[in-house]
């Protein structure tokens, strides 16, 4: 393992760059999803800075010692499908049956990484139907920003301008989530619309520790997807993108730390840790392939500032209107969503994948169990019965 003098020697002010970029990106959509299902699913704000410093805080202790010792930049966040499916969960069941599946994910992610079979669990489900039910859960977020605009049209529609225009000029070196952000967080000033919470705006973490319930219903519901969305989407999409740059992942270990991570931002109330494909994609294209592990240890270090901080982030953004909110993670949301399409409909399985689609849209429980659930399991018989080929 490199000593700090050899971090020191590594870093520099392209990787500095590139991993405010990428923490930039991790802390404005993906915090706004939170705090949409969080407000959907009746959370209490200190739920939700528990969560959020689970999220970033605890999960960075992963990205900072995988990154030095693998010398590779090696990112751990929260999944933010997990986090989408754990949304309709929390309308029909307690919290504390909600981390009760957290947990036993992270078990069964810990057995799967220590027992070498990662790949063959990858392999379980066609990855167009595991799509299929990503885009499914990820739709309310677009129909969300498109119901924004009835809200507060001023507000969604600077933001969604903002967002376009800097998406048509890349040259502006500016990411277009930040500046629908900074737009909209100024056009909420000019109108005096920011209301915080009764109470000190400022705030360092105090995370919960929540004792689990478990209950079938939840575990049925939840820890399959979660660990297929976590496997198959998140990690296979932060491997693939490390390899396509010339990083050699260890998807074993990998799979052992998501699985302790989950378990343990679990007990504060965070959804599965996973390796993050976005951040992963942006501190690997820059510079040295050698020293580029020096931008994940400088995510890593913002992100537990930001984690310490989370108190005041989430009063922060709670003293918006709803409308910021929803069209933050919409414009967030419509990328994932365009290739969650892509995946589902642009290959093998297609039927299966409508199957899997429609019923995780429909969001009908069937015995007290979640559609996502459900959603993969129609999808692969339709598939297994009738795109046998």
């Amino acid at each position: 393992m490199p000593g700090f003098a050899r971090v020191a020697a590594d870093f520099g002010g392209a990787y500095a760059a590139s991993a405010i970029v990428a923490f930039l990106f991790s802390t404005t959509g993906p915090v706004a999803i939170i705090l949409s299902i969080g407000a959907a699913g009746g959370l209490a704000e200190s739920d939700i800075s528990s969560w959020l410093f689970g999220g970033f805080f605890l999960n960075s202790l992963i990205s900072l010692g995988f990154s030095i010792a693998y010398r590779q930049p090696l990112v751990f966040l929260w999944s933010i499908p997990g986090a989408v499916i754990v949304g309709p969960a929390l309308t029909h069941l307690s919290f504390a049956e909600v981390i009760g599946a957290f947990l036993v994910s992270g078990i069964v992610m810990l057995l799967l990484g220590l027992s070498g079979w990662v790949r063959r669990a990858m392999d379980a489900v066609p990855m167009p139907i595991v799509m299929a039910m990503v885009a499914g859960v990820f739709l309310r977020f677009g129909v969300g920003l498109v119901h924004a605009f009835v809200d507060d049209l001023p507000i969604a529609l600077s933001m969604t301008v903002a967002w376009l225009a800097l998406s048509v000029w890349p040259r502006l070196k500016i990411p277009p989530l930040i500046g629908a952000l900074v737009v909209g967080a100024v056009l909420i000033a000019a109108e005096g619309s920011f209301k915080p919470p009764a109470g000190a705006l400022f705030g360092f973490a105090a995370p919960n520790v929540y004792a689990p319930r478990f209950s079938w219903p939840a575990l049925v519901e939840l820890v399959v997807p979660l660990v297929i969305t976590v496997l198959t989407v998140q990690n296979a999409q932060g491997i693939a993108i490390l390899t396509n740059n010339g990083h050699r992942p260890p998807t074993n270990a990998i799979t052992v730390a998501c699985g302790v991570g989950a378990f343990l931002t679990g007990l504060v109330g965070a959804v599965s840790t996973c390796l993050t494909g976005p951040v992963n994609a942006v501190i690997s294209n820059t510079g040295e392939r050698g020293r580029q592990y020096t931008a994940g240890v400088c995510v890593a270090i913002l992100a537990m500032a930001f984690g310490l901080l989370a108190p005041f982030f989430t009063r922060l953004l709670l003293g918006t209107p709803p409308a910021f909110i929803a069209t933050l993670a919409g414009l967030a949301m419509l990328r994932i969503l365009q290739s969650a399409f892509t995946a589902s409909f642009g290959g093998r399985s297609t039927f299966g994948a409508l199957v899997c689609f429609l019923v995780t849209v429909a969001d009908v429980a069937i015995f007290r169990i979640g559609a996502p659930f459900w959603g993969l399991v129609l999808g692969v018989a339709a598939a297994r019965l009738l795109e046998r080929e």
